[in-house]
């Protein structure tokens, strides 16, 4: 499919999952070094634990009048990070594409007529979530992005999803690597306290650069990482850009970034206020149709969220 149709059902909201890392490293007590999942798919108990946390929110769904857009737990399954934990290149491919096969087998479990079930490959960034650092040229970032793009082209998956992506640039080179691959994609921008990227450029110029280097490419934008309260009043200020936000997945917490990091205790809100916090959104991005948590959120979160927005 071309990267640039949609593959969402039209008058249809999608739920996703939550937290997933902090889930597992909070709740589960389990060991992810560079906050990577992938690392689970390598092991029977460990795909065991991701089906645990998954089939949670796929129950949620079956219960609800919506689709569900499944994120396969790649997020650091790029060249850098596998490095860092001692993957090559050619492992590194084969959990992406193992990911897709394995969760598309579990969305057959549960998937309801009309109500589809998206298998999305879940991009990261090459560098920190939450930090820029060095800024990679938008060609640099679509070679680095490209392999891991091919291979969740190559095992089927229904789209690509980019998050925590914090400027420009990356998700430029990664919506041209995936318009290369015929594959539909999404950018997940992550936000600091005050509504800006990390990098500094507000959430507005970043999505209306990217849409105009990238000639509306992009699926649509989704806001990631950051408490519904740090893009609030963005959100407020209203302009035409608001209408190329699809979705969001927000944190639980009020912290910053480098909060968040120095925590040692999984702070996780309150699910109703959450939700609730989440109105201002249904009613002033009038094409969003994809909810979900990020970091410290779980499936009460989502739950909340589904029982606030959904039938």
């Amino acid at each position: 499919m071309p990267a640039n149709q949609s593959v969402f059902a039209n008058n249809l909201m999608y739920l996703t999952d939550g937290g997933l890392e902090t889930t597992l490293i909070f709740h589960e007590q389990c060991e992810l070094p560079c906050f990577a999942s992938f690392i689970l798919l390598e092991t029977p108990q460990g795909r065991e634990q991701l089906y645990k946390y998954y089939r949670e929110y796929l129950e949620l769904y079956q219960g609800r009048e919506c689709g569900f857009v499944l994120e396969t737990p790649t997020w650091r399954a790029n060249r850098d990070w596998a490095r860092k934990l001692g993957y090559d290149e050619e492992q590194t491919d084969r959990f992406n594409i193992e990911a897709v096969g394995i969760f598309r087998e579990l969305a057959k479990e549960y998937e309801k007529p009309g109500f589809p079930i998206l298998i999305s490959g879940n991009i990261g960034p090459r560098g920190d979530g939450y930090v820029s650092g060095k800024i990679m040229s938008v060609r640099e970032a679509e070679e680095y992005h490209s392999d891991q793009i091919k291979a969740f082209k190559r095992a089927g998956a229904d789209l690509v999803t980019a998050v925590t992506i914090n400027y420009p640039q990356e998700a430029i080179g990664i919506i041209n690597a995936a318009v290369k691959q015929d594959i539909p994609v999404v950018i997940a921008f992550t936000v600091e306290t005050d509504g800006r990227l990390p990098s500094g450029m507000s959430l507005q110029e970043a999505i209306e650069e990217t849409d105009k280097v990238t000639h509306g490419a992009c699926l649509h934008f989704m806001v990631n990482c950051a408490h519904p309260s740090h893009y609030l009043q963005p959100v407020i200020r209203g302009g035409a850009w608001l209408d190329r936000i699809g979705g969001v997945r927000s944190n639980a917490s009020v912290l910053s970034h480098a909060e968040l990091d120095e925590a040692e205790v999984l702070d996780e809100g309150n699910p109703q206020e959450f939700a609730l916090l989440h109105q201002v959104f249904a009613q002033r991005l009038p094409n969003l149709k994809v909810f979900g948590g990020c970091c410290g959120t779980d499936c009460r979160h989502v739950q909340a969220l589904a029982e606030t927005f959904l039938y």
